[in-house]
């Protein structure tokens, strides 16, 4: 729990004022989304756990100097080759010859390659492979304290409208590694901040669930340089709640080897979302 967090339940708000407060059943629920995303960053391969992100394009002859085997890609997945003294591991068994691979989907710690009690998982950008390690013994994982995050404030849980585009569009944006990619958007929401209407251009995740990168007026400065907004599925009548006290530091702000997407254009807001996690915090 942040220090900020632990700060109000001490004072013992009551949530009277419609704002946050241990008796607030809506602060009792960020509360525990609070506690649990501290949590689910700390696990063993949590995004603390990253320790490097290595593109095959970047070494033709298959051999990363930071991960065991030879790499290679051919056609639609990744052939690993590996010896004995490797020590890697397939689906639990040790590797000596060769594996298909694709990419993984499922949670890192259920990745199909590993060495010892670190993950080697394979993913896939744009027609791009890269192997990524995640290490629990990683320094990060070790430095980490806390996120820091603001309380609970109703003010920020807002009722917003969810507008699909006719067509899904997909715009280039820089991502945290440097390298530009596609951001696939499926519509747009809108929401009113102190009588001002907003749109924050979104994604449609498979189950309906909306997925906005955005900025604001705290960007940078008492919160980290952008965030991520994950809105549940819209009603049938397109009507989203839109709760800024969940915003998320993207992946990026705990391993510096993440290529998360910055805002597309017009996702940088006007107004100072002072709401949501706000920055890491370590020992």
């Amino acid at each position: 729990m942040s220090t900020d967090a632990q700060q109000d339940s001490r004072d013992g708000r009551d949530g009277r004022d419609g704002r946050d407060g241990s008796g607030n059943q809506d602060f009792q629920d960020w509360q525990r989304w609070h506690e649990e995303r501290i949590v689910a960053v700390a696990a063993p391969h949590g995004p603390l756990s990253l320790t490097g992100t290595h593109w095959l394009s970047d070494y033709p002859d298959g051999r990363i100097p930071a991960v065991p085997g030879q790499w290679r890609t051919e056609r639609d997945e990744v052939v690993l080759t590996g010896a004995p003294e490797d020590g890697l591991t397939v689906d639990g068994k040790p590797l000596a010859g060769e594996a298909g691979l694709t990419a993984d989907r499922g949670p890192i710690g259920s990745s199909r390659v590993a060495r010892g009690e670190r993950r080697l998982v394979l993913l896939s950008r744009e027609g791009q492979w890269a192997v990524r390690e995640f290490d629990p013994q990683s320094p990060a994982r070790h430095d980490f304290r806390t996120i820091d995050a603001t309380p609970y404030d109703a003010r920020w849980s807002l009722e917003g409208t969810f507008r699909p585009y006719d067509t899904a569009r997909t715009v280039r944006v820089a991502n945290a590694d440097g390298r530009e990619r596609g951001l696939g958007l499926g519509g747009e929401i809108a929401f009113t901040v102190d009588g001002t209407e907003h749109t924050l251009q979104a994604a449609v995740e498979p189950d309906g669930s909306l997925w906005a990168v955005f900025a604001d007026a705290t960007s940078g400065n008492s919160s980290y340089r952008f965030r991520f907004l994950r809105p549940g599925a819209p009603d049938e009548d397109g009507r989203v709640k839109v709760d800024f006290n969940r915003a998320l530091l993207p992946p990026c702000a705990f391993a510096d080897h993440f290529i998360c997407p910055f805002p597309p254009p017009g996702n940088t807001l006007t107004a100072a979302v002072a709401a949501g996690e706000r920055n890491r915090i370590d020992a």
